[in-house]
């Protein structure tokens, strides 16, 4: 496994590697999850490529980007074990040089849940992730579930701007109790981790709802609520029942809508989804 740190460099190496060509795109401080993206890229491609980088452009003033979890090394140790071949690791200065001015910004999409609660969340994500699609030139490109309106800015991204690539999303990977693996988990104590599953037991509440039958949105953000409110350690930010791709919310609830929700546990905020299916 290479590792890499300019652009030049990265694009010389790139050049050298057999296609398909599959790419992950990492903040690091890497779990299971990252490495089931991976998995898919190895499964699909004959090369993968893997980035880590901690994009300052995507955290709003109020959140501790100083304080975001790292760890190279590691990170390093699990992306050779999984067969990664090469890693780049940008640095600030070279992905924003002095004098950059050009942002990238899916407007309709960006707005509503997350984009809602962290102004500017969505330009940073979209303006580093294209950054990073051109420096890379991938064939497939992974990303995970349980950031699913990502996953819809970037796919709305990708068909607006032409990118000459395929978005390929992993299943959300969960820990045993059923509590969405994030790098934000680091955050919490043991008594919080335990709370934390309230957000998976609302999602599965409202599942159920679904599959006997209920197809009122409202009912659904109720229940997600109700399950929430009833964890003293857990404060709703925000539910929804909404559209899977215009994230536009639903009144009438069909097959492929999208649960999501963001809680804080704590300090920490957490965000967790799921798409609703009729099959038992």
């Amino acid at each position: 496994m290479q590792t890499v740190e300019e652009i030049t460099e990265l694009r010389q190496l790139r050049a050298q590697l057999a296609g398909p060509l599959g790419f992950v795109p990492t903040m690091g401080y890497l779990h299971a999850g990252h490495i089931s993206l991976v998995e898919l890229a190895k499964r699909d491609c004959a090369s993968v490529v893997v980035s880590i980088f901690v994009n300052p452009t995507q955290f709003g003033p109020s959140e501790d980007l100083a304080a975001y979890p790292r760890d190279i090394p590691a990170d390093l140790k699990l992306l050779a074990a999984a067969g990664v071949d090469l890693v780049w690791l940008p640095t600030p200065e070279i992905m924003y040089p002095p004098g950059f001015q050009t942002w990238v910004e899916v407007e309709q999409v960006s707005q509503p849940l997350e984009g809602a609660q962290r102004a500017g969340h969505f330009r940073g994500v979209s303006t580093v992730v294209a950054k990073l699609f051109n420096a890379v030139t991938p064939d497939k490109a992974y990303f995970g579930q349980k950031d699913a309106q990502q996953v819809a800015v970037i796919q709305q991204m990708v068909r607006d701007l032409n990118f000459p690539l395929e978005i390929v999303v992993g299943a959300t990977q969960r820990e045993a109790e059923g509590l969405a693996m994030s790098s934000r988990n680091s955050y919490l104590s043991a008594e919080q981790r335990q709370a934390a599953t309230v957000l998976y037991r609302a999602l599965n509440a409202a599942r159920e709802a679904y599959v006997a039958g209920e197809r009122s949105g409202n009912r659904l953000r109720a229940i997600m609520r109700e399950t929430i409110a009833a964890e003293p350690l857990a404060e709703a930010q925000y539910v929804s029942c909404a559209d899977r791709a215009s994230l536009e919310e639903l009144d009438e609830i069909t097959d492929g809508a999208l649960l999501s929700m963001a809680v804080y546990v704590g300090k920490t905020r957490l965000i967790d989804n799921l798409i609703l299916t009729s099959e038992k």
